[in-house]
């Protein structure tokens, strides 16, 4: 009995996060700790449309120090939209190229800022490479903020504002791809 009692408190928590829209009580806690908006920025709204699918929502979604996202909604791509998306990934890993993370604005700046507005550890990714790809027609998406990650005893990251797109199928997502190499610049 115990045991399905903190099942359900576990998932009714979990719910709320996912949808912060709707929290209430206990769960606003939790919520509080997410920064910035799952809602579009404006120059994309009207090439989406917010959609209810719970499963890849939640596998967007990350619990404190594990990375993904704090907080999301999904949406789906509209048929007439040309919607750009980023992914800087690790040349060591050709399958990383079409990984689920992805951003709206191109990287630009300093690699450390890079890494901490988007939760990337080391471990996960060199970033030595990026691809630009065009979103295609109704793909479905989520759009959240970062959840803080734990890279090491000695580098995490806390949540971020930053918006970050999931794609669950990226490879067949995508269409009109372009790669880059990264250089160094020291300034």
């Amino acid at each position: 009995m115990k045991h399905l009692l903190l099942s359900g408190l576990m998932i009714a928590l979990y719910g709320c996060v996912s949808h912060p829209v709707s929290i209430q009580g206990l769960a606003t806690e939790l919520a509080a700790s997410c920064l910035g908006s799952a809602s579009l920025p404006h120059n994309f709204e009207n090439k989406f449309e917010a959609i209810d699918n719970r499963q890849l929502l939640n596998e967007a979604l990350g619990g404190t120090d594990e990375g993904k996202l704090c907080q999301g909604q999904v949406y789906r791509s509209k048929e007439a939209s040309q919607v750009t998306v980023f992914r800087a990934w690790n040349s060591a890993n050709p399958n990383s190229e079409f990984g689920n993370w992805w951003a709206f604005e191109k990287p630009s700046g300093e690699i450390a800022k890079y890494r901490s507005d988007y939760e990337i550890c080391y471990q996960w990714s060199s970033i030595d490479k990026l691809v630009s790809c065009t979103l295609k027609p109704g793909t479905i998406v989520v759009v959240g903020t970062g959840q803080s990650a734990i890279c090491s005893d000695y580098l995490n990251y806390p949540v971020s504002v930053k918006q970050q797109i999931y794609i669950d199928q990226a490879s067949t997502s995508l269409s009109d791809c372009t790669a880059y190499s990264g250089e160094f610049s020291w300034k």
